[in-house]
Formats: C-alpha cells, structure tokens, sequence
C-alpha cells in the first residue's frame, strides 16, 4: 500500500515538472515571435530550401498579397483604372482554343500596299499582316503579339513599326521611312494570342512563379526562408514593408531567430511545372516564338531622297510616345526629338561630366552603363567597396575631373544573386536624400523584376518614384533625370514564362504614361534594342549601349543649336 502511494506521488511529481517545462517553453516561443510578424505559412531552413520550396507552390490556398492591401486616393484610383484600361489586351473567343486553331507564323504572311508606288523620305508606308492557323485557315480574332521593324542592312539603317490590330486576323503596320534607299520590312510573330492569354493568367494568378529567400544569422546560427511580395499562408511571417514608401514585401519568419536578424536578399529560383500540356503548345521556339512571317509579295521597297534636307520638321518637343522616336543609320542612332552627339572619344565624356554626380539606379540593364563609362573613360577609375559582384552598389570617381559616377540596384522584388540586408534600397527614398542642383545627374530604369506580379504592383512602385522626382524637380529644378526605357530580349519557351516581352512592353507602356508630361527625358531603350540588326538581348551589346551613352549624354551637355 505505501509502495503504491509513493509511486503515485512520484508520478504526480513528474507530470507537474513535465507541465512546468511545457509552460516555460510557451511562454519562451511566445517571447520571440516578433511584433512585426503577420500571418504566413511556411518556414525554411538552410539545408531544406529547394524541398520547403517546392511544398509551398503546391498550397491551394489564397496568397496574402500586399499590394491588395493599399489605400488610394480617388485621384490614384483613377489613374489606376486608365492605366489598366490602357493596356487592356483583346482576347479570343469564349472557349478553349485547339493548338491548331491557333497562330501559326508559317502560313501567316504580309504584304506591302502600294509596293511599286513612288516613296521618298518621310513618307509612310503600309504594311497588311494577315494571320492563319495552323490548318492554313485565316484568323477571325486578333490579340497576337508582333514586332515589326523596317532596314537597310548595308546601310545599318533600322527603325520600328507601329503595329495596330483589327481584331478580325488582320493587322496594319505603319512605318515612317527616315532613309533613301532599298528599305527591306521584317514582321515577328512573338506570341500568338493564344499564348498571351497564358501569360495572363500566370500574371494574375502565379506571382509566385520565381521566389526569393533572405538569410537570418545570429552568431553561428542561420536559418533562411522565402520571401515575395505575395505568400500563400497561416503561419508567421516578417512584414519588411517599407515604412515610407509603403512598398510591400514580406519574408516567412525564421523557427528560431527574429525577423530583426536578416542579413541578405537573393533570387530563390524559379517554380516549374506552370503550363499544363495543352498550353505547354503554345510557347515553342521554333514553331510560335519570336518567328518570322513572310511576305507573299516583295519585301522591299525603293526610297527617294528629300529634294532638300528639312531639319525644321523635326519635332523637337519630347514626347516619350512618338512612334518612332528615332532610327539607326550607319550604326548610330538618330533621335527625331532631340540632337544626338555622338561621344566617340573618351575625352568628350570627361568634358561633359566634369563636375557632376551621376546616380544610375535600377537593375542590370543601367549597371551596364555604369560597366561601360568606368571602362571607356581612363580617368574613371571604380572605387572597391567590397560589393559583391554584379551586385553593387558601384562607384567610380574621376579626382582630377571631380566626376562621381554610383550605381545602386533598386529594391526588392530584384532576382540578383546576394544583397546584402542594409543595401536594399527603394529608388523614392534615395531620391528623397539627393539635394540635387544644376551638377546633379540621375538616371533611373525599372521594369524587367517586376513582370511576374499584377501590375498594380508596378504601379505601385513608379507612383512612389514619381512622387519623388516631384519634389526633387520642385526643391532643385536644374536637376537632370533621365528615365530609360525597358527593352526586348531573346526569348524560349520558359523565359517567356517570366520575362516576355509581351510582359515588358505592358510595364513600358504604363511607365511612359505615368511619366509623361514631367520634366524628365528618356532613353529609348526599347525601340533602340527592336531596331537594331544584332540579335535581342536582355543585356544588348556594347554597340547599342554607346548609343544609349549617347543619348544620356546629349541630355546632360545638350548641342548647342
């Protein structure tokens, strides 16, 4: 009997410690779960990423999505609701689409109207593009996505077309012709309609489909987890929103360490598995990708010279939507809105910026101009500051010219490889932190990250920046901003998936409207990367980024006319 209560006692005794030890293990998980946690639904450690990973795109449950979240005004709103309106793409027919009803650029042809008419410089021309499925049969919808171009090749001449669609297969091309000479037309099938409905939906519905991961260390200890403007879920997550801008974004909270003890940003990768069969059809490279369609008839037409050169009938008023903006002779590109000076020696560049600060924000497309100037320029000697590489953030200075050159990558979402937790930058607040003058120069571009998100987030984003332009050009109105333009690139069937130019021309057009009218000016990346011989690059060569040098430069030291 006394055996038995003892034993009871020594039980009871062990189920209240065991209690106790529960508790303060509560109270502990309690203590370190972070203000500024949120709901989320996953967490990944360093060593089971790629798994966690893959288990997080196969939740079925509706993401949290910050830029849901913001509150505009009825001025934003409508704005809003124009730009969307805008870029509003038509869509086929109600019903599933066969993979052979749909686009095929093989029995699609053009034809030039009027092709042994009289043309000379300045004249346009006119160019019927008519679209068949793959049984031969003529399209009775429109919505393809086409690129168009006219050149010159021995001549290095190139401008773009202004395509518009008819809705019913049919599409007119518009050409300015800008040269003398046998001018030969070249028109792209990039995606058919079909397909862009896919990268509509995955716009909406995937902004999921690349991923990023931020580290947390504290001591020896490191965890790393997810991180998206959008993530599906229930469990904690560190809100990183920006308090100033309000941009959102939004890391699931590590296991262990607080949401305060991140140390780096990084492209996670890129989810597979997004079409289904069906619409895998749609993007492939040597059927619907970017493929030429030929004439049914000649290909070329014969232009005369100006009876005299009239450089008064240049319009001169920039506007970033005038079509085309410029075009290519010789290899050198002819701005039709500005004079272009063509800085072929490196002792013109130093001339122009002595004196000045020049601040590239943006992605790797601008950091190529910070690559080439520090490169051209002798006394523009790179300054190490230990970033890592491809990354930033850059400078060079040039101490006997008192020339400052910097460049920083804007904020997330941004897919390079590591960036460090105290360089995650937005672009507004930088801005904000620039006093600006007569000897201050800022370039900004920002389109390429941000083409597998809604593009409220985009818009989100340029309002930002916008606003802050604003107030720099209203404190220091001799401040210098040039804005430089997304541009096409090479594409297959998965990059189509993320970084289409079908996307890219939707954020391009939007930029330039939200821009238009400031007192900003532009570098027509877009139509000097479309225009051009070389073969699309998202990094285009160094011949095409000379000329967009150029360009910028002809802004900071205008030619005297």
């Amino acid at each position: 009997m006394w055996r038995d209560s003892f034993r009871l006692q020594i039980f009871c005794l062990l189920m209240a410690v065991l209690a106790i030890v529960v508790l303060v293990h509560n109270f502990f998980q309690l203590e370190h779960l972070d203000d500024d946690a949120v709901s989320g639904s996953n967490w990944i450690t360093e060593n089971n990423v790629q798994h966690s990973l893959s288990q997080t795109t196969k939740t079925s449950r509706k993401p949290y999505c910050g830029y849901k979240q913001q509150v505009l005004s009825k001025r934003e709103q409508a704005e809003q609701e124009s730009l969307l309106a805008a870029i509003q793409w038509p869509k086929p027919p109600d019903g599933k689409i066969a993979f052979m009803q749909s686009t095929d650029p093989a029995h699609s042809d053009f034809v030039i109207l009027k092709p042994r008419g009289f043309f000379k410089v300045g004249d346009q021309l006119e160019v019927l593009v008519r679209m068949k499925n793959f049984q031969g049969k003529p399209k009775k919808y429109g919505g393809d996505y086409l690129q168009a171009r006219i050149h010159s090749p021995l001549l290095k001449a190139g401008a773009t077309g202004k395509v518009v669609d008819c809705h019913d297969g049919l599409y007119k091309v518009f050409f300015t012709l800008l040269w003398p000479g046998e001018v030969k037309v070249s028109v792209s099938l990039v995606h058919p309609s079909e397909a862009i409905q896919v990268l509509l939906r995955l716009r909406e519905e995937r902004p999921d489909r690349v991923y990023f991961k931020s580290s947390f260390k504290s001591g020896r200890y490191s965890e790393t987890t997810e991180c998206n403007v959008c993530l599906p879920g229930d469990l904690p997550v560190c809100n990183f929103t920006d308090l100033y801008t309000g941009e959102p974004w939004f890391c699931y909270k590590p296991r262990k360490l607080s949401c305060a003890s991140r140390i780096s940003h990084a492209k996670g990768g890129y989810q597979k598995g997004l079409l289904t069969q069906g619409e895998s059809l749609f993007f492939q490279s040597d059927v619907n990708i970017k493929r030429p369609i030929l004439s049914s008839g000649p290909d070329s037409v014969m232009v005369k010279p100006k009876a005299f050169t009239d450089s008064s009938s240049m319009d001169r008023a920039e506007d970033p939507t005038v079509s085309p903006s410029g075009y290519y002779y010789e290899d050198q590109w002819r701005s039709r809105t500005q004079w272009i000076h063509h800085f072929n020696k490196s002792d013109d560049i130093t001339k122009c910026l002595q004196g000045k600060v020049v601040h590239l924000f943006g992605d790797s497309t601008i950091r190529q101009w910070f690559e080439y100037l520090t490169e051209f320029v002798p006394d523009l000697v790179e300054f190490n500051l230990g970033s890592p590489k491809n990354v930033g953030p850059f400078m060079s200075v040039d101490l006997k010219h008192n020339i400052l050159l910097k460049f920083r990558c804007h904020g997330p979402p941004i897919r390079f490889s590591t960036v460090f937790s105290s360089e995650l930058r937005y672009i507004a607040n930088e801005l904000n932190g620039i006093v600006g003058g007569r000897n201050t120069v800022i370039a900004i571009t920002i389109w390429s990250h941000f083409s597998t998100f809604p593009v409220e987030v985009y818009i989100q984003r340029l309002r930002n920046i916008r606003r802050s332009v604003i107030q720099l050009l209203d404190r220091s109105p001799k401040t210098l901003i040039v804005i430089r333009t997304a541009n096409v690139q090479e594409l297959g069937p998965e990059v189509s998936l993320f970084n289409s130019d079908w996307y890219s021309f939707q954020l391009d057009s939007i930029m330039r409207k939200m821009f238009s009218g400031i007192a900003v000016h532009f570098v027509d990346a877009w139509e000097m990367s479309l225009a051009h011989y070389l073969p699309h690059n998202l990094h285009p060569k160094e011949v095409i980024v000379k000329n967009q040098i150029d360009v910028f430069l002809s802004y900071v030291c205008p030619l005297q006319t």
